[in-house]
């Protein structure tokens, strides 16, 4: 077997460093080793991708053509860039907006007055090119960040709240307008998730379901209109962080009449790596799915200048991402959606002041763009495991060593180990056979075996 590997790696601030092509053959078997057994496969790779915010579409609007294009290229390429096949789309306004908005007038229990235009100005195109980029339509998760405020039992969109009960019918409609007008303009919504972060009274556009409440909104309203209306999109519950998802997916999914409509769980990385909790809910109920639906850095929210304190941009970030994409694969995640695909300087705009870092981000005083970390990150995965790859069993004996193996459809194996620690001298052995392989400390390294 052939082994051929790409490395990023602090000291030498290398990205996609390619290495030279190995044989593989005898190794020491005194060395920690990564071990790979791909007569034991899991569950199949979606694909990665991001979220077309109304603040990532509108910075994007600010750059020059050629800048714009070439964001795109960079996550959306399958030959130049990452290769994305998966976005998120929030319906109505979300903290990354410039402002609150909802789709109807005040008080319309009817959605006579329902208008998608808003989003005709920024988000639309950038969906659009971003397709022309993939080559073919994405998979995108719409996500409602809180129904209009007459809807809710507060009467705002910000700090939280309940949907009223005489909304529910309304609200379940209000998804399908949504998906009907994103279709319209010739964009298909894959599938919505209930409510983002329910378990979260935010400053910013949120609402509150109990696990109960989200499981009979979605039996008694959402799931039949849904159905009826889009029998094709599917339903993601709980939408947050990982710390309680066994405990909120369950209430869901041991309700046979709620659980028939729902797809999977999706997760956030805010608060717990408890990655073992997607494989608690796996087993609990091995039939649905598992995805990331979100995560970012967050920077500071005291002033627009103090987000430049040595954190954004820190390799650390990168690493955070390497270490969540191996920990959610290896606990049986499809796929991984990140937070906002691009965002300015400071990382806004947004209507709260609640600044995150992207991969990307576009400075506007020295019209460029700024490739972070964490873009580099994401592409020791996407950019060489493959749509359908299926997962492989793995061991890793080394510690602050974490690694994923796929099987691609063409029968290549792809292993990804990110070193946190110092210079770790380990063997890479698949099915028996093996080689030395030296990880440089803060490093991640993608190998190939065919």
């Amino acid at each position: 077997m052939k082994i051929k590997a790409v490395r990023s790696e602090k000291r030498e601030l290398k990205f996609w460093k390619t290495l030279p092509e190995r044989e593989m053959g005898s190794y020491d078997a005194k060395r920690p080793v990564i071990v790979v057994n791909s007569r034991m496969e899991y569950q199949e790779f979606m694909g990665f991708g991001g979220a077309f915010t109304e603040s990532a579409a509108y910075t994007l609007s600010e750059a020059p053509e050629m800048m714009r294009e070439e964001a795109l290229r960079a996550y959306f390429s399958k030959s130049e860039g990452l290769g994305y096949v998966l976005g998120r789309v929030h319906i109505n306004s979300c903290d990354f907006s410039l402002e609150n908005y909802v789709y109807v007038e005040e008080g319309d229990r009817d959605l006579h007055s329902f208008d998608l235009s808003r989003e005709d100005k920024w988000v639309v195109p950038m969906i659009k090119d971003a397709v022309r980029y993939a080559g073919e339509p994405l998979k995108l998760l719409a996500s409602p960040w809180s129904p209009p405020g007459y809807m809710k039992d507060t009467g705002e969109m910000n700090y939280g709240g309940k949907l009223l009960p005489e909304y529910s019918e309304t609200w379940a409609k209000y998804y399908v307008r949504y998906i009907e007008e994103m279709k319209k303009r010739g964009i298909d919504i894959w599938a919505v998730s209930i409510q983002n972060e329910p378990l979260a009274t935010q400053t910013w556009d949120s609402c509150i379901y109990t696990a109960e409440e989200e499981r009979d909104f979605i039996k008694n309203h959402l799931g039949p209109v849904l159905k009826e209306a889009h029998p094709n999109t599917e339903i993601i519950v709980w939408d947050h962080n990982r710390d309680v998802l066994v405990e909120r997916g369950s209430v869901v999914l041991s309700d046979k009449e709620a659980a028939k409509y729902v797809w999977g769980v999706g997760n956030h990385w805010y608060v717990s790596e408890a990655f073992e909790n997607l494989t608690a809910l796996h087993n609990l109920y091995p039939e649905k799915h598992l995805l990331f639906t979100e995560g970012c850095v967050e920077l500071t929210t005291t002033s627009e200048n103090a987000v430049h304190n040595g954190y954004l941009g820190s390799w650390s970030n990168g690493e955070r991402y390497g270490r969540n994409i191996i920990g959610d694969f290896n606990n049986w995640s499809r796929g991984w959606i990140d937070w906002n695909l691009v965002l300015n300087e400071i990382g806004g705009p947004n209507h709260v002041h609640n600044y995150c870092e992207a991969p990307l981000m576009y400075d506007r005083n020295q019209k460029k763009l700024i490739y972070n970390n964490s873009y580099y990150y994401i592409g020791h995965f996407s950019k060489y495991i493959a749509v359908g790859a299926k997962r492989l069993e793995i061991s890793v004996t080394k510690e602050g060593v974490y690694a994923v193996a796929f099987r691609n459809p063409d029968g290549r194996i792809v292993v990804v180990a990110q070193n946190e620690g110092f210079i770790a001298e380990l063997a890479l052995v698949v099915d028996g056979q093996g080689i030395n392989v030296n990880l440089p400390d803060h490093s991640i390294t993608t190998f190939m075996v065919d």
